[in-house]
């Protein structure tokens, strides 16, 4: 079963609790909004078409990232 993520930056608030949780499935750039990465890419623009897969281990805190987000932007798909 593979999880992947999405983010949808119109309803991004900037408070970087994803990338506090998760540094590993989320970053922060220069315009103050959180997109998902692999590795070194970063999927930009953000939205449906730029599913970013979620690393082995890192489901639990991408879940938690999803819940504790004021602005309810992380969506994220099973296989």
């Amino acid at each position: 079963m593979g999880m992947k993520v999405w983010i949808d930056q119109d309803l991004c608030t900037g408070d970087g609790i994803c990338e506090e949780i998760a540094p590993a499935v989320f970053t922060l750039l220069d315009d103050g909004l959180a997109y998902v990465k692999e590795g070194d890419k970063i999927f930009n623009p953000g939205g449906p078409e730029g599913l970013a897969a979620v690393p082995a281990g890192m489901e639990e805190a991408t879940i938690e990232s999803a819940e504790e987000c004021p602005g309810e932007c992380i969506f994220i798909e099973v296989d």
